[in-house]
Order: C-alpha cells, then sequence, then structure tokens
C-alpha cells in the first residue's frame, strides 16, 4: 500500500520598522534573500512558531499581529502561513542560520527577491485584511498576475498581485 502525500506547514513574519521597510534575510544555505521563517514544529502553534524562526534566523523577538496569507508550493506540498509581526527586543544581526540580515523597501523586494517570496511580502503590506491564498510551483505563482509593483501604490490593483 502506498503513502498518502504529505504535507509540510511553515512560517515567515513580515516585520516592519518605522520607515515601512521589511526585515529580510539571506540564507546561508543558498544565498536567497527571503522573509525570516521555517518549517513548523509538531508541537507548536503557527504563532510560537513564527518567534522560534525569526529568534533563530535574526535575532531579535516579535509578536505576531494577524495572517496575511497562505501560500502553497504544488510542487513540494509545502503550505506556508505568513503573519505580519511587530518587532518586541533585539537588533536584527547575522546568525548561524542567516547570513546577512537587512531592511529593505517594497521596491527593492520587487526587484530583488524571487517572485513567489517577493509576493508574501506584498501581500502582507496590502491595506486589505483579508489573507491572500496562492499556489505556485516553487518559482513563478500559478493562476496569478505577475507582480508589478507594491501593494495599494498609486496605479496598482490587486490583480498587480
Amino acid at each position: 500500500m502506498t503513502q498518502p502525500p504529505r504535507h509540510s506547514v511553515s512560517v515567515a513574519a513580515v516585520v516592519t520598522d518605522r520607515h515601512n521597510r521589511v526585515l529580510v534575510i539571506q540564507r546561508r544555505d543558498n544565498g536567497a534573500w527571503q522573509l525570516p521563517g521555517g518549517i513548523l514544529e509538531l508541537d507548536e502553534s503557527p504563532q510560537t512558531g513564527v518567534r522560534r524562526e525569526v529568534r533563530e534566523e535574526t535575532g531579535v523577538d516579535v509578536e505576531s499581529e494577524r495572517l496575511t496569507g497562505i501560500y502553497k508550493n504544488m510542487a513540494l506540498g509545502v503550505v506556508a502561513l505568513v503573519f505580519r509581526a511587530r518587532l518586541i527586543a533585539g537588533t536584527p544581526t547575522e546568525t548561524d542560520e542567516s547570513a546577512a540580515v537587512a531592511w529593505w523597501t517594497a521596491d527593492q523586494v520587487v526587484a530583488d527577491m524571487s517572485e513567489v517570496f517577493a509576493v508574501r511580502i506584498l501581500d502582507a503590506l496590502r491595506s486589505d485584511p483579508t489573507p491572500a491564498v496562492r499556489n505556485h510551483d516553487g518559482t513563478r505563482l500559478l493562476n496569478d498576475s505577475a507582480i508589478t509593483g507594491p501593494a495599494d501604490s498609486p496605479g496598482s490593483t490587486n490583480a498587480d498581485l
């Protein structure tokens, strides 16, 4: 008898500073710039997982404010829950899991981050409180328009996301 397909769940945080820049990390394993986050442990809540992952990757403590999106990698079966979070304590710094930590603008996110990770940030920056639900293949969004710029910017619509 074959095993049924399994999913894993990851969590990530969109943390902004007073200039509305987003906290991002450069991963040590592949050099990619992404949100701090990772696989949710079996015995932890999504909010606890967000706090743990952000601390492990940036050295700061955060508190989740709201769910902003659900993203499924159709190729790998990974479901990512992305939360807006606020900084509670600490100064961002590189860790064993991050080669670099930085504050990026939405424009920099669009220019320098892969589409499937940039959209998570743009969705979190929208003023609409409804969480986005998106599918991707690990590289490109499926059944969605291409990212053209920060959400809620002049001339952008939700279709731009």
